[in-house]
């Protein structure tokens, strides 16, 4: 039973353990585009980013037992209507989020970087660019979520390794070849679109198994 536990928690485990790597990552590119300019100001849009996905986190830890409940107890009907709700309310988050970002990404830079400081301007264009991962992060984090809650630590896995380091890994040896450091900025967008592409395929593929 332990071990059962332990290995259906592979997902989070996997998450943690490439952060990490991935913010190495962006922080060596942004030094070879920008300079140390560059690295604060991807240090500012990943504290914006880590805020509005922490909505997402709690969420899908929240509703991960009654998740787990029904499916236990076999009641599909609760658990349709559950996991329909969440993705309808994931959404309603995921555009405000967006919407506030947006609108107020210059009070949210001014609060690490004063507005004549070139990391200022550097950081208020890399997130706007990168406000447009908020449209798919909560479906991601949902997915990966909702299947250890289901006790499939293997699809868990799968769905948040791709995302945090497979497809982030793609977008950042590629993006930033193509495009400097816009793609720098776009890398995480794209990760994000490649993963909730892969999540939208394992939910369709399980959904007969899960009845959700």
């Amino acid at each position: 039973m332990l071990l059962g536990a332990a290995s259906n928690g592979c997902s989070e485990m996997a998450t943690a353990l490439v952060t990490g790597i991935i913010t190495m990552m962006f922080n060596w590119t942004m030094l070879r585009y920008v300079g140390e300019d560059g690295v604060a100001a991807v240090t500012i849009i990943m504290y914006v980013l880590m805020f509005a996905s922490s909505l997402y986190t709690g969420y899908s830890y929240g509703v991960a037992p009654m998740l787990s409940f029904y499916y236990g107890e076999q009641n599909h009907e609760k658990l349709k209507k559950l996991v329909s709700l969440s993705l309808r309310v994931i959404a309603v988050i995921s555009v405000a989020t967006v919407a506030l970002s947006l609108a107020a990404t210059r009070p949210l830079v001014a609060i690490f970087a004063r507005p004549d400081n070139p990391v200022y301007a550097l950081a208020v264009t890399g997130n706007r660019i990168c406000t447009l991962a908020l449209l798919f992060i909560g479906f991601n984090i949902f997915a990966s979520g909702m299947f250890t809650a289901l006790s499939n630590g293997l699809v868990s896995a799968i769905l948040a390794f791709s995302r945090s380091f497979v497809f982030m890994m793609i977008a950042m040896l590629v993006l930033p070849a193509a495009l400097g450091v816009t793609g720098v900025w776009l890398a995480t967008p794209a990760a994000e679109l490649m993963a909730l592409a892969l999540s939208v395929w394992m939910f369709a593929r399980h959904r007969q198994r899960y009845h959700y």
